[in-house]
């Protein structure tokens, strides 16, 4: 009788299939890590005040990271949010001034409708490639709220009570901005993982062309998409103005870099079909603790973003490697 040798699996390939399975686990061991180097380097600062004040600095960022994951799984890309957002903020503080903040609200979320709807019908339609999209819309909507600003100079601006609650106020030691991120968190998990539009998302990126062939009008998708990510910028601007309370004509625009990097971190592909939104919000948590720890350290804000665009060419190599070996 034979015996058949059973060839045991090499550790390092039983690791990166652990890794690839479970990338929750690698990411939770990676935050702890820098929350202790963080620790080391500043005795006493991580302490409940800390853990507050990161958690409503990375919130902002997680929901734009939740729109560049949710357009990265068609294998999209939103460039646009940072412009959204900064033009709903800037809207919502200058029309609060002589409006209603209910009328003032939704002006504010006109242009985050309207630029959405733009981008998908770009993209979704007329087949534009989402960067160049984007890209295109972001800089239009940047020339048009420089001219808004000299319609409203002369009104000045204010911040509106309840933003300003929302985003830096603490009740019990928890930031009350979760009480808007846990429900928005909860709908992009459930609709990604229990809806089909949110199979649809996974469908395109994964395969469009059987997508096509099965039946699925592309177009209504992404456009559904793009204006949902659109939407969910315009909110995060609100939230984010509450926050900095400064509105400015660039507030958002040094989040877009870092949310991609996010979702990048989080386990989302740039080529579409893979990723969730859980890592994204790990991811989001930190970056938010690495550019405490970059403070720290004193590094400028270029080599910051030298730093995240390494992070993002880094693990797309390697999700590309992870890819080729399956």
């Amino acid at each position: 009788m034979s015996s058949t040798a059973i060839t045991p699996i090499p550790f390092g390939r039983r690791l990166k299939r652990f890794m690839a399975d479970r990338p929750l686990i690698p990411l939770i061991i990676l935050l702890v890590i820098l929350v202790v180097i963080l620790q080391i380097l500043r005795p006493g600062i991580v302490n409940e005040r800390w853990i507050a004040n990161t958690i409503k600095f990375a919130i902002p960022l997680a929901i734009l990271a939740g729109c560049q994951t949710m357009t990265m799984l068609t294998g999209g890309i939103d460039l646009s949010v940072g412009t959204v957002a900064t033009m709903s903020a800037f809207i919502m503080a200058t029309q609060v001034v002589n409006q209603d903040p209910a009328v003032a609200f939704l002006l504010a979320m006109m242009p985050a409708v309207l630029i959405g709807l733009i981008n998908g019908i770009g993209v979704g339609v007329f087949r534009v490639h989402p960067l160049i999209m984007t890209l295109g819309t972001s800089l239009i909507g940047t020339g048009c709220l420089q001219v808004y600003q000299r319609t409203v100079i002369a009104s000045g601006a204010k911040i509106p009570d309840f933003l300003a609650w929302l985003g830096t106020g603490v009740t019990s030691g928890f930031p009350n901005a979760l009480l808007l991120f846990v429900p928005l968190a909860a709908l992009i998990v459930f609709t990604l993982a229990r809806t089909g539009f949110g199979r649809l998302l996974y469908a395109v990126g994964d395969n469009e062309r059987a997508t096509r062939l099965s039946g699925v009008q592309y177009w209504q998708v992404i456009t559904a998409l793009y204006i949902s990510s659109s939407m969910l910028a315009g909110i995060t601007g609100l939230l984010y103005i509450g926050l900095i309370k400064a509105p400015s004509l660039s507030l958002a625009e040094p989040l877009v870099l870092p949310s991609v990097a996010a979702a990048v971190i989080g386990g989302t592909s740039i080529f579409g079909g893979r990723g969730g939104y859980t890592g994204t919000i790990i991811g989001a948590l930190i970056l938010t603790v690495l550019t405490t720890l970059l403070t720290i350290l004193q590094m400028p804000e270029g080599a910051r973003r030298i730093l995240f665009g390494l992070i993002v060419l880094f693990l797309t190599a390697a999700y590309l490697r992870i890819i080729e070996e399956r």
